[in-house]
C-alpha cells in the first residue's frame, strides 16, 4: 500500500463522524484465552435531533487478541430498542423528513470499513419514529437489520 493510500484511510478513520452511545452493559459470550471474551454489549443513545427519545442497542463486540487491539471486524448481529421518555415536539425538518433516512447513531465495527448505523423514518400517517439498525461495509454489507418504532404520543405527567 502507498504511503497516499495510508495517509487518506488514517485520515477517514481520524476523522470520521462516529457517534457513540454510552455503555449500559454487557455479557461474555465466549472464554477466550487470550485477550478479552467474545461480549454482546449494550448502548444507549439519545436520538441528536428528537428530544425525550432513547434507543438502546445490542451488537456483538468480538474479543481475542484481535479484538483487545481493535483489529477484529465485529459480526453484523444487532437488535434495537427506542422508547420516548418525554414530551417529543417534531420540527418541520423532521416531519418533512428524507426518504434515505437520517443517520441518528453510527458505531466503528472493524478497523477501517465496517460500522453499525441507526437511521431514523418519519411514518407521518401513523405519527411515529421508526429507527432501522444495520451493518454496512464498503464492499460487502449485510442484509441482517433491526426495527423499532416510537409511536409519538401525548406526554400526561398527571
Amino acid at each position: 500500500m502507498n504511503f497516499k493510500v495510508l495517509t487518506i484511510l488514517s485520515s477517514l478513520l481520524v476523522f470520521s463522524p462516529f457517534t457513540f452511545g454510552e455503555q449500559v452493559g454487557s455479557v461474555d459470550t465466549a472464554f477466550k484465552l487470550l485477550g478479552p471474551d467474545h461480549k454482546i454489549v449494550i448502548d444507549a443513545f439519545d436520538d441528536p435531533d428528537i428530544k425525550n427519545v432513547t434507543c438502546y442497542i445490542s451488537r456483538a463486540k468480538t474479543g481475542g487478541i484481535k479484538g483487545g487491539l481493535g483489529l477484529a471486524e465485529d459480526t453484523a448481529d444487532a437488535a434495537i430498542s427506542c422508547q420516548q421518555v418525554g414530551h417529543i415536539e417534531l420540527t418541520d425538518k423532521i416531519k418533512r423528513g428524507k426518504s434515505d433516512g437520517d443517520v441518528v447513531f453510527r458505531q466503528r465495527t472493524s478497523l477501517i470499513f465496517k460500522k453499525l448505523q441507526v437511521v431514523r423514518f418519519y411514518d407521518a400517517k401513523r405519527n411515529a419514529l421508526i429507527y432501522l439498525s444495520y451493518s454496512d461495509k464498503i464492499i460487502d454489507g449485510s442484509p441482517k437489520n433491526a426495527l423499532s418504532a416510537v409511536p409519538i404520543m401525548p406526554w400526561n405527567n398527571g
